[in-house]
């Protein structure tokens, strides 16, 4: 069911309950005072019905039927529309969930278009009915207390990120540990973050700009402000966790090159050992493969073999044996083989 909450509410007070759009028209037009009416996701039907009754321009219908709006405030006559965009924390995938919602805001009636599960718009409803002297202020009171459950829910998404960036600082000198991915995709989600929080602070300006213009109580006027300097304070700190995360990815860079460096320069040390090994290797081969060959030739026993039965050939044999090795020896000595 679209209509979750429907109401007319007179000085403050909630006095009747209509069950559909077309009795809510005609109560509020018999009894006067306020309606609010509570939409989630409703139909192109809906939404149609609602902006026909109210007077709601073309363009704030087509907005509404669109969804997916970045957070804005426009004005068109005595009707003012508002995007605002929810936010939740989720520990489990360290991501920021987004919802939104659209306010639509007249002279005697207060629309909310709900496209997600939160804000908690029944809260906000609960806390104005606990409080009809804040009630009788109107539709801007209905407006001020959405506007400050929005932005008193993107506390626990502050403590969330600055939970996960705290973690992300003890890991960048841990041996084994690359948090390059990590800091890229929470760095992804304070940026959405921002996105959706910045426009806010504007937006309420505005708001208290006309203040005077459209008789907007003063004790109203001092609670819009309250929510600015939380608005703005948000805006501070996201913007301190967007530094504190791109300095953490310069950090995390250095130390990966640096790991890098260092693995290059062992793997060049073991390469040189390596190659130093063979050279060693290689050179005692040459060494022993000398004589070796002079034993071999000399052991074939053939009859017509040079010096074969001269009184000085095993002599010269080992002699050349020895003079061989010792030759090579010297030379891969100086080479530094050896």
């Amino acid at each position: 069911m679209p209509i979750i909450d429907n109401a007319i509410y007179v000085d403050g007070v909630r006095t009747e309950n209509p069950t559909s759009l077309s009795e809510t028209f005609e109560l509020m037009h018999a009894r006067g005072g306020m309606s609010w009416i509570g939409l989630y996701r409703p139909n192109d039907e809906e939404i149609r019905e609602v902006a026909d009754e109210f007077g709601i321009h073309q363009l704030v219908v087509e907005d509404a039927l669109a969804g997916h709006q970045r957070s804005k405030l426009e004005r068109y006559g005595d009707v003012l529309f508002m995007v605002l965009r929810s936010a939740r924390y989720l520990d489990a995938t360290e991501e920021v969930e987004f919802g939104e919602i659209h306010v639509l805001v007249g002279p005697e009636f207060v629309v909310t278009i709900r496209h997600a599960e939160s804000p908690d718009l029944g809260r906000v409803r609960r806390r104005l009915e606990g409080d009809p002297s804040l009630l009788r202020q109107g539709p801007e009171a209905v407006l001020y207390a959405i506007l400050d459950e929005v932005v008193d829910e993107y506390a626990p998404v502050l403590a969330g990120l600055e939970n996960d960036i705290d973690e992300i600082e003890s890991q960048l000198f841990e041996e084994g540990v690359d948090a390059t991915q990590r800091i890229y995709e929470l760095g992804r989600e304070v940026i959405d973050f921002q996105r959706a929080t910045q426009p806010l602070s504007g937006m309420l300006d505005a708001l208290l700009r006309g203040s005077e213009k459209y008789h907007v109580d003063e004790e109203l006027q001092r609670y819009l402000r309250d929510v600015l300097d939380h608005t703005l304070r948000i805006a501070d700190r996201v913007t301190t966790f967007r530094t504190v995360l791109d300095n953490a990815l310069t950090v995390e860079s250095t130390i990966v090159a640096r790991r890098q460096n260092e693995e290059m320069r062992r793997m060049t040390e073991l390469s040189i050992r390596q190659n130093d090994e063979v050279k060693r290797i290689s050179g005692w081969a040459a060494i022993l493969f000398a004589p070796t060959l002079v034993g071999t030739v000399y052991g074939m026993n053939f009859d017509n073999m040079p010096e074969l039965h001269w009184a000085f050939g095993y002599p010269m044999a080992i002699g050349l044996m020895l003079a061989m090795g010792v030759g090579l020896y010297v030379a891969f000595k100086r080479k530094g083989w050896l």
